[in-house]
């Protein structure tokens, strides 16, 4: 049964496409909260309150060039632009991830007997999540568009001789405020693991793309350290366990199209429109 909150939540990401496609045209308040079937007084305060600013404010952050040059003129400089658009401050997630580390064989093996893992699902901007940790960080996050149940039964058939408690910790609070505050105020964000030895330098490599930036595939294979494995870059964000947190949404092709994404396009192209206008607020 689809809730009254999904169906807002598709009408913000639907709306946010639309300014994202249409932004050039300078479209009218009446013009968007049409698109999405709302009165322009309903659709203005919900916006605000799901993205954070206004929509006038959001085609405005776009129409100066800040989304054009992050979507349509992605180069093999990426980084270096995307500092000297200010993207690289206090809202650069790597900073919060200091250490990845990699759960132990032992950990692993059995199934993850011994090993205590607590879980809790949580709404963001984007839908639904579950979220896992232990001991040492976050294990697990990813979105449960299936229901909880399928969701849970997914986090398990990873360890399915774990220990699992339905419990909101604080790490994993601490990592569900990446998408209510200011990034350079919350604790350190630490991750609990599994991976090749690829996969995690991958990740730890798409941890530098700063918030409101992207990379492209073969840049980040570059910068990962397998300039000729683009492919297998692509393999091992498939694989990531663990999603906005691990950016694989600021991964697009080198065209500048957006690419896909295992959660989805749309979701992907509302995710990098909304850190845009989140940074923007932070830059300015």
């Amino acid at each position: 049964m689809i809730t009254q909150k999904q169906i807002d939540d598709d009408r913000m990401k639907s709306a946010i496409l639309f300014l994202i496609n249409n932004y050039t045209k300078q479209p009218k308040l009446n013009e968007v909260a049409g698109h999405v079937n709302m009165s322009s007084f309903h659709f203005q305060r919900m916006f605000q309150e799901w993205v954070g600013v206004t929509p006038k404010q959001f085609v405005q952050y776009l129409s100066i060039g800040h989304a054009k040059k992050m979507l349509k003129e992605t180069h093999a400089t990426l980084f270096d632009t995307t500092h000297e658009l200010g993207f690289s401050g206090t809202s650069r997630l790597h900073d919060l991830f200091i250490n990845i580390e990699g759960m132990t064989p032992g950990e692993y093996k059995n199934g993850g007997e011994n090993l205590l893992i607590n879980y809790a699902f949580a709404d963001t901007p984007f839908g639904t999540v579950i979220v896992a940790s232990t001991e040492k960080g976050i294990c697990h996050m990813t979105f449960a568009d299936l229901g909880q149940e399928e969701a849970l039964d997914r986090l398990k058939s990873a360890l399915p001789n774990a220990k699992y408690t339905h419990f909101l910790d604080m790490k994993q609070q601490n990592a569900l405020f990446v998408f209510t505050q200011d990034w350079s105020k919350l604790q350190e964000i630490k991750l609990h693991i599994k991976g090749t030895d690829f996969q995690l330098r991958v990740w730890e490599t798409l941890l530098k793309v700063p918030s409101g930036g992207l990379t492209t595939y073969s840049d980040l294979a570059l910068k990962s350290g397998y300039e000729h494995a683009q492919r297998a870059v692509g393999t091992a964000l498939g694989c990531n366990p663990i999603v906005f947190l691990i950016p694989c949404h600021r991964v697009i092709k080198s065209s500048g199209i957006i690419g896909n994404y295992h959660y989805g396009t749309d979701r992907k192209s509302a995710m990098i429109g909304w850190e845009a206008a989140k940074n923007k607020l932070l830059i300015d």
